[in-house]
């Protein structure tokens, strides 16, 4: 006999939302049906934003009530985070969703959380986005994980030498010598 799958037993997040300081979008991911067209999820990040521009989320993450959704947040720099879940949900796991995010993309962007810089590495932060949050169901919330995670994913694309284990980096040296040789 098949169970209906009930989301109460296990928190859900809605969207997580990384904006710039004028409510734009950096990088964001919807996980449920509420914001059906583009121009919903539009209107609701441009009033999310607007309702809590206002408050000083600098030091610690906020906590807000919005549209029937608790919505945690937190800014840093010229970056704005949301994680909103639904009004039933437990606060305190929106907000270790969002430290998570946070944490990730401060170890990912080395400690320089800023706008310019998340943009250029927006492939890292989205995929910072997958590894937290599945479908809504969340999978990680250990920023150092999810950094980890994500900069085993980059390995195999060109990553700096800087980045790489010592036979990565040999094995990029050996081929570029064998390019420079072949030419």
């Amino acid at each position: 006999m098949a169970f209906p799958l009930h989301y109460g037993s296990c928190p859900v997040v809605k969207n997580i939302l990384l904006l710039d300081s004028e409510g734009k979008r950096v990088a964001v991911k919807y996980y449920c049906d509420d914001w059906p067209t583009y121009s919903a999820k539009l209107a609701f990040e441009k009033s999310i934003f607007t309702k809590t521009q206002k408050t000083n989320a600098r030091t610690e993450a906020e906590i807000a009530m919005f549209d029937s959704n608790i919505v945690v947040y937190k800014f840093v720099q010229d970056l704005h985070f949301f994680v909103p879940g639904g009004d039933d949900e437990n606060e305190l796991i929106l907000a270790t969703v969002l430290q998570g995010f946070y944490d990730a993309v401060t170890l990912l962007l080395r400690s320089n959380v800023e706008q310019r810089e998340a943009l250029e590495n927006l492939d890292l932060i989205l995929l910072c986005l997958d590894e937290i949050v599945d479908g809504g169901m969340i999978l990680e919330t250990d920023g150092s994980v999810i950094a980890g995670k994500v900069a085993s994913h980059n390995m195999d694309d060109g990553s700096p030498i800087s980045e790489q284990t010592i036979s990565q980096a040999l094995a990029t040296a050996r081929e570029h010598l064998t390019r420079s040789l072949l030419r």
